[in-house]
């Protein structure tokens, strides 16, 4: 069998199993297979397939086929330019998420605090961009905070960052001019509907609240203004349908100029907004 003939018959086994593009994961999965860069697979789709090969392609594909993600199955995800280590510890970077990275950039900031920072990527991101700034990332899960302290390293940031455990800003010291934030807030009850990739081979405390989705962003509105310096910003995703209620929440807790930016589909996405005038 060529490569070009198992790629076709792993697309057809893919897309009888539900997955979305599989003649990408189809490609991308051969490529990490073959040990090739994924532009390549083009050269080598004539060629047959060694059988060595052709036995690590048939458990790749095995496995999406009940869904697990190909990012778990390649172990790393592409975000804004950079290649993240992944694993099911950790939600996968994603390309709304970006959006976030944009607006913080948007303006010059020294320091950073990333709440709930899962793989890094935000932090990371953050800190590779701005070759001057320090940050912290928070995480609650301990394998989180080794796989985010791992992509530090992988991008040359380790000396500017520090990842601690803690239950939001519980064991966070000082002030900041930046918070982020990409919290759970996906409804308990809206679970069911989200894709399998999500669902069962994501860590769910990073996905859910448990609750109607809005918890963080109440935790955020209150203990954040305490960890801001004066003019700060605080940035967070939400969930496209969320806007309004995430708007009010904030500006009910006294902050300043709460907006909210859409991503590159048109869909909220960001709510910015500065730090009250008074805090506690």
């Amino acid at each position: 069998m060529t490569a070009a003939q198992a790629m076709a018959a792993a697309t057809a086994r893919l897309r009888a199993a539900g997955v979305p593009d599989p003649a990408r994961d189809a490609r991308l999965l051969l490529a990490h297979a073959a040990q090739v860069d994924a532009a390549r697979v083009t050269l080598i789709a004539p060629e047959d397939i060694a059988p060595e090969i052709a036995e690590r392609y048939e458990a790749l594909i095995s496995l999406r086929a009940v869904r697990v993600p190909v990012s778990h199955l390649i172990g790393e995800r592409a975000f804004y330019g950079r290649r993240f280590k992944v694993s099911s510890d950790v939600l996968d970077p994603r390309p709304e998420t970006e959006t976030l990275i944009e607006v913080a950039l948007a303006e010059p900031f020294a320091s950073v605090l990333d709440i709930g920072t899962g793989s890094g990527c935000i932090l990371v991101t953050l800190l590779a961009e701005r070759m001057t700034a320090v940050g912290i990332g928070t995480d609650l899960s301990e394998a989180a905070c080794l796989q985010a302290s791992a992509n530090a390293v992988l991008h040359n940031v380790e000396t500017r960052s520090d990842v601690i455990q803690s239950d939001w800003f519980g064991a966070v010291r000082g002030t900041f001019d930046l918070i982020v934030s990409n919290p759970p807030y996906l409804a308990a009850d809206e679970m069911d509907d989200v894709a399998p990739e999500l669902r069962d081979h994501e860590p769910r405390m990073a996905l859910t609240d448990e609750a109607d989705g809005l918890t963080a962003y109440r935790v955020l509105a209150a203990m954040g203004p305490a960890h801001l310096a004066a003019g700060g910003r605080l940035i967070c995703e939400i969930g496209w349908t969320q806007a309004a209620d995430v708007v009010a929440i904030f500006s009910k807790a006294g902050w300043q100029q709460v907006i909210c930016l859409p991503d590159m589909g048109g869909r909220d996405r960001v709510i910015c907004a500065r730090r009250p005038q008074t805090t506690a």
